[in-house]
């Protein structure tokens, strides 16, 4: 047969049984290998779609610009597409997704522009507003907005549903997969539900990320979000196609778990998957363990192909520096708090609390910075050194509310955040910062025990 163009060939991608990774867990584990798409992953589908629902609408137009916020797959989607329909593509990218995801796009025509990561979604110069802001100016321009698009959780609906229930002879009782955008796991998990309502819906989330905290509470929690490495799934805000109805359940996944399993599935499996590929299979195995039974089938989705991750994921050097392999140089968050031996104790005051009781605090607790809550939630900080600065121009402040004279709340990061990335963010600014460790407890890592640390690894 031969194809009339490279789009023709999106889908129909092969379900593998995993045989080694998944050792001494019941149940048959398979996978969804989407890297045989023709763009290497499963973004090709949804990229399809959502310019074909834009072409019978008549929003996109003979000879228009197709202009995409993107992690790097959804943009090598559009681009094939683009390319077999004749449109242009500009694509806005954040600088944390790996430099091979920016050459494949630039190697297929598109161009690329590089936006900051750690900047808020509605900061002009986010990936997101970049993007919003490029297709009001050119004219004959077509923003899908894959967050947002429903075509996007459609496509899905369609094709990877209807494959993954005819591939398992509808024997399928799970369903795993990252959540990013939301349109590879909702739409597949509403299509199989409708099948059969027992199938559990697993959702692959990240520290840093809103959705499991989310799912369990209702409460889109900011202090959640702080930078992470994994590529391509988890967010800082609630995209349309995420539907948390039809998840059942989150389980969070470390950088560094999900780094580790990429390898191991390449290795042990011959599966060069990409970074989120090894965060997904993670995850199952780690919900596997617990929940499946002998005559179970879980399906895990694998989003995309190791190339993308040359130079990190699957480069010695940057996982050590990262402290992602056992010889690691780099103590972590993680460490610092474990060599505690669980007898930290993270001190909170209210916002509510009146100046001379946070100072009470820090006295009688011999600490230099405290995180001021609010029903649960981390809304500002105080330190001795900020708080003496400004009791000297008005004593009067003593008697005031914390609130009103607190400073910006520390932030959170990941518990593997590794010495280099803690001290780089412990500063004049940040006195110390917050890590919610897998049992959802907040500890504190200040200047002092980074300086610790580092004096311990020298020795």
């Amino acid at each position: 047969m031969i194809y009339n163009n490279i789009i023709e060939t999106i889908g129909n991608t092969p379900l593998v049984r995993l045989n080694k990774v998944n050792r001494g867990v019941k149940g048959t584990i398979a996978v969804k290998v989407e890297y045989f798409n023709p763009g290497n992953s499963t973004k090709d589908r949804m990229a399809l779609k959502m310019i074909e629902d834009a072409e019978k609408a008549g929003i996109l137009k003979p000879g228009g610009t197709i202009i995409e916020g993107t992690s790097g797959n959804t943009g090598m989607g559009l681009a094939l597409a683009a390319a077999a329909k004749g449109y242009k593509c500009i694509f806005t990218m954040a600088d944390k997704q790996s430099q091979e995801k920016i050459n494949i796009l630039r190697a297929v025509g598109a161009e690329v522009i590089v936006c900051p990561t750690n900047v808020h979604p509605d900061d002009p110069r986010s990936y997101y507003s970049v993007a919003r802001k490029l297709n009001k100016e050119i004219h004959n321009s077509f923003y899908p907005n894959q967050y947002d698009n429903l075509s996007n959780a459609q496509a899905h609906y369609e094709t990877t549903g209807p494959e993954i229930w005819e591939q398992t002879d509808h024997k399928i009782t799970h369903y795993v997969a990252t959540v990013g955008t939301g349109g590879s796991m909702c739409g597949t998990a509403r299509f199989l539900k409708q099948q059969n309502p027992n199938i559990v819906a697993v959702g692959i989330d990240t520290y840093g990320s809103v959705f499991k905290k989310y799912k369990e509470t209702g409460i889109f929690d900011e202090n959640e979000i702080y930078p992470y490495l994994t590529e391509g799934f988890g967010e800082d805000i609630l995209p349309k196609n995420v539907d948390f109805d039809i998840i059942d359940l989150f389980i969070k996944v470390t950088d560094k778990d999900g780094a580790i399993m990429a390898r191991k599935l390449a290795r042990e499996e011959g599966l060069f998957v990409g970074w989120s590929s090894g965060s997904a299979v993670h995850g199952a195995l780690e919900y596997a363990r617990e929940h499946l039974k002998e005559d179970d089938l879980m399906v895990i989705l694998l989003p995309d192909h190791g190339t993308r991750y040359l130079a990190k994921v699957y480069n010695d050097q940057w996982m050590k520096d990262h402290g992602f392999l056992e010889s690691r140089s780099f103590s972590t968050a993680r460490d610092i708090i474990a060599a505690r031996g669980g007898k930290d104790t993270l001190f909170t005051v209210s916002g509510d609390a009146i100046v001379s009781e946070a100072i009470m605090i820090l006295n009688r607790e011999g600490i230099d910075q405290i995180p001021v809550t609010d029903n649960g939630h981390f809304i500002g900080s105080i330190s001795s050194s900020g708080l003496l600065e400004k009791i000297i121009d008005d004593p009067k402040l003593q008697n005031k509310r914390v609130r009103e004279v607190m400073d910006k709340p520390m932030i959170f990061v990941a518990p593997d955040s590794t010495l280099d990335v803690l001290s780089s963010l412990v500063n004049k600014e940040n006195k110390a910062v917050l890590v919610r460790d897998e049992q959802e407890k907040v500890h504190i890592i200040t200047q002092h025990d980074i300086l610790r640390a580092v004096a311990g690894n020298s020795q």
